[in-house]
């Protein structure tokens, strides 16, 4: 039986997601924010899907990691997190990154089923 890498199911999901958007015709702005996050997702998990996964250490990202993510429209990339993504992503190890790259989060955003969290002091150091 094959091994099955769940973090590309993952990532197939959110490509559906937004094919999906992106063919719905339920309105310009909607596409807009489709197309938008595409990118950002593209490049989140080209430059920091290992500092997200669940397993493994936390540790800090690389400066590509944090070049894609200090430009990621955040809100739009939270949208499409849904139970598969967030079975292979570790979501406190998502906020990490973004803090630790100098990425503003609002505490209470929801990312998938996440609520984030208020900084601790000296986290994300």
């Amino acid at each position: 039986m094959a091994k099955i890498d769940w973090f590309s199911l993952a990532i197939l999901t959110v490509a559906g997601i937004l094919l999906m958007i992106s063919s719905s015709g339920s309105g310009e702005e909607v596409m807009i924010m489709g197309k938008s996050c595409e990118g950002d997702v593209l490049g989140l998990v080209s430059q920091c899907e290992k500092y997200v996964r669940k397993s493994g250490p936390k540790i800090k990202p690389s400066w590509g990691c944090c070049a894609v993510m200090k430009n990621a429209d955040v809100p739009c990339v939270c949208s499409l997190v849904n139970k598969e993504i967030e079975q292979v992503i570790d979501m406190e190890k998502v906020v990490y990154v973004a803090r630790c790259c100098g990425k503003t989060i609002s505490p209470g955003t929801k990312c998938g089923s996440y609520t984030i969290l208020p900084p601790l002091a000296g986290a994300g150091k």
